[in-house]
C-alpha cells in the first residue's frame, strides 16, 4: 500500500454503512477535493442487512443482490464527490464484525493515507450501534497508528482531527458541533450524491433540510444580521481533539 506523498493534503472518512459519507459529509468532501486534498473513504459494511429495507421488500431479494446495489450506489456517489478512493472492508452490519484483522487493515490504511483530518460517527448512537462501535474502533486504529512500535519502518501518523459528523437523530446522541462547514459551492454535488443512495430515497429531503438548517448555523455564528457570512448549505461536525492555533 502506498503512502501519500509528503506535503500532499489528505483526508480519510470512515463510514459504518455505505451510504453514510453521503448524508454527512458529502459536501465536505467534495469541497476539499475541489482544494485539492486526496479524500480517501473506508466503507466498513455496505448496510445491507439494516439499512436497505426498501431493497428488501422486493420479491426475490438475496443479501449478495443487495450488497451489490449497495455498492453500485456508493460507488456512484463517490463518483460524484469526486472521491479519490474508496474502500469496501465489507464487515457485515447490524452489527459490524470487529476483530484484530480488520483493526491491522485500518491502522495499515490510515498509516498510507496519512490525514490531514480524519472524519466518523457521534460517540453516542443507542439507535445504531454500529455507529458509535465505529468511532470507537476509528479511536483505536488512530492510538494504534501513531504507536513507534507497530509495525516498526512505517511511517508513523501524526496528530489528525477527528470531526464526528452529524448523527440522524442529534439531539438524542450527545453530539454538541464546535465546526460548521459552508458548502454551497459544492451543494448540487452532494445533492446528486444523495440521489444516488436509491435504496433510502426517504433520506434525501431530510439531509437536504438538515443542510438548510446548518447554513443558518453557519451564519448566526459567522457574525449573525451584524456581517455574518450568508451560506444555503452547510454541515456540522464535532472536533474530538483540541485544536491549536496561533491566532484567534
Amino acid at each position: 500500500m502506498e503512502t501519500a506523498l509528503p506535503g500532499q493534503k489528505t483526508a480519510l472518512v470512515v463510514s459504518a454503512h455505505a451510504a453514510d459519507f453521503v448524508w454527512r459529509c458529502g459536501g465536505a468532501i467534495a469541497l476539499h477535493r475541489r482544494l485539492g486534498y486526496d479524500v480517501t473513504v473506508a466503507c466498513l459494511s455496505f448496510g445491507e442487512r439494516g439499512e436497505s429495507a426498501k431493497l428488501w421488500k422486493q420479491q426475490g431479494m438475496t443479501l449478495e443482490r443487495v450488497k451489490a446495489d449497495r455498492r453500485r450506489e456508493a460507488e456512484a456517489a463517490a463518483r460524484v464527490l469526486d472521491v479519490h478512493d474508496i474502500r469496501f472492508f465489507d464487515l457485515g452490519d447490524y452489527p459490524l464484525d470487529f476483530g484484530a484483522e480488520t483493526r491491522d487493515r485500518m491502522v495499515d490504511l490510515i498509516r498510507a493515507v496519512q490525514p490531514t483530518f480524519m472524519m466518523s460517527h457521534s460517540l453516542w448512537d443507542p439507535y445504531n450501534t454500529d455507529h458509535m462501535n465505529t468511532t470507537r474502533f476509528v479511536l483505536e486504529c488512530r492510538m494504534i497508528a501513531q504507536a513507534w512500535g507497530h509495525n516498526p519502518g512505517q511511517k508513523v501518523l501524526g496528530a489528525p482531527q477527528l470531526y464526528l459528523f452529524e448523527p440522524h437523530q442529534t439531539e438524542q446522541m450527545g453530539w454538541k458541533p464546535d465546526v460548521f462547514l459552508d458548502i454551497t459551492e459544492v451543494w448540487d454535488k452532494k445533492r446528486a450524491a444523495i440521489e444516488c443512495m436509491e435504496g433510502q430515497e426517504h433520506l434525501w429531503h431530510f439531509y437536504t433540510n438538515v443542510a438548510e438548517n446548518r447554513a443558518n448555523h453557519f451564519q448566526r455564528n459567522s457574525g449573525g444580521q451584524a456581517g455574518g457570512r450568508a451560506a444555503k448549505y452547510a454541515e456540522a461536525f464535532q472536533s474530538m481533539f483540541p485544536r491549536t492555533v496561533d491566532e484567534l
